[in-house]
């Protein structure tokens, strides 16, 4: 049976200055990118737009750095194309980092005092989605900042 919690506010206002919206290039990122667009023109927020080049999923010598800058080139591209998305009057700030996506993720909302996090939860799939787990799931799961989910339109 579904339970539906009630939160009051002590000042009855939420402000929302800056919305993070992490990018793995893939359509849940545009769907987060949606929801993240309307709270932004609604608190007239600045809007960030990260992508975490995932260290971890190549570890052998020098085919790292050749990975690596590939997954940083596809970074650049994802938050390019996000980035056109948006409003042209949108505040938007991009970045493309390399770490473990969740740790830099929660690093970067803290370090830029984000507001909240929207996020899809579908993102890429495949073996490093098993053998990984969830981005998002561990995002939720170590966030001090709010996290929005948001489910794949089908």
């Amino acid at each position: 049976m579904p339970v539906n919690l009630y939160v009051i506010l002590s000042n009855n206002t939420i402000m929302y200055n800056k919305i993070l919206v992490p990018t793995d290039g893939s359509e849940g990122s545009e769907v987060a990118l949606e929801h993240a667009r309307s709270l932004a023109e609604k608190y007239d927020s600045e809007v960030h737009i990260l992508y975490v080049a995932d260290v971890r999923t190549h570890n052998t010598g020098d085919i790292v750095h050749n990975i690596v800058g590939e997954l940083e080139k596809i970074g650049e591209e994802s938050v390019k194309s996000l980035k056109k998305e948006l409003d042209s009057d949108s505040n938007v700030v991009t970045e493309v980092i390399k770490g473990i996506p969740h740790r830099e993720i929660t690093d970067y909302a803290n370090e830029k005092e984000i507001d909240l996090i929207v996020m899809g939860t579908h993102g890429r799939t495949g073996l490093d989605r098993i053998l990984l787990g969830s981005v998002t799931e561990k995002v939720v799961r170590t966030s001090k900042v709010p996290v929005m989910t948001v489910g794949r339109e089908d």
